[in-house]
């Protein structure tokens, strides 16, 4: 009987395909865009009670928030910042135009909500682009919520001042 070197010698032994293979395989079939008539890629975001839709097309890199540029809607700019990080980590902030709208929480959970969207729809308009917005955490939701108010408490963990008489 043979002796066996590694892995894929059993493998070819037993009639199996190796694992490298397969996914040498994978990676020849490249991901197709998922494109809508007009060419744009589009995505939900949520974060807190806040939930995004995001298009993304090729244009000049406009951003515009419920129909108003993303100066005037997030005038922080550490919101600003927080909804450009997937552009400037894949180096597109001047070549693709974003589209949302955003309901719901407050402004910095629109702002996450936002750039969740944002990561999800570059993920579909450029499937490339995956690996670096996945290594960076921009595709992860962000899952923390607000507690709820318990009863008998006035706030969620808040109890009221003790009285010893």
């Amino acid at each position: 009987m043979a002796e066996r070197k590694s892995l894929a010698d059993l493998g070819q032994a037993m009639g199996v395909a190796s694992a490298t293979g397969s996914a040498s395989a994978a990676a020849a079939a490249p991901v197709k865009p998922k494109l809508d008539a007009q060419g744009r890629a589009y995505a939900t975001g949520r974060r807190k009670d806040a939930t995004s839709r995001v298009w993304v097309k090729r244009g000049k890199g406009k951003i515009t928030i419920n129909g108003k540029p993303i100066e005037t809607y997030f005038a922080r700019s550490v919101l600003r910042m927080l909804v450009q990080q997937p552009l400037v980590t894949v180096n597109r902030a001047t070549e693709i135009d974003i589209d949302c709208t955003v309901s719901g929480g407050g402004l910095s959970g629109q702002a996450g909500a936002v750039r969740h969207g944002l990561a999800r729809a570059l993920t579909y308009f450029e499937p490339e682009l995956r690996s670096a917005l996945k290594k960076a955490g921009f595709l992860t939701r962000d899952p923390r919520m607000v507690e709820r108010k318990k009863y008998g408490h006035p706030k969620a963990r808040r109890s009221f001042q003790f009285s010893k008489r």
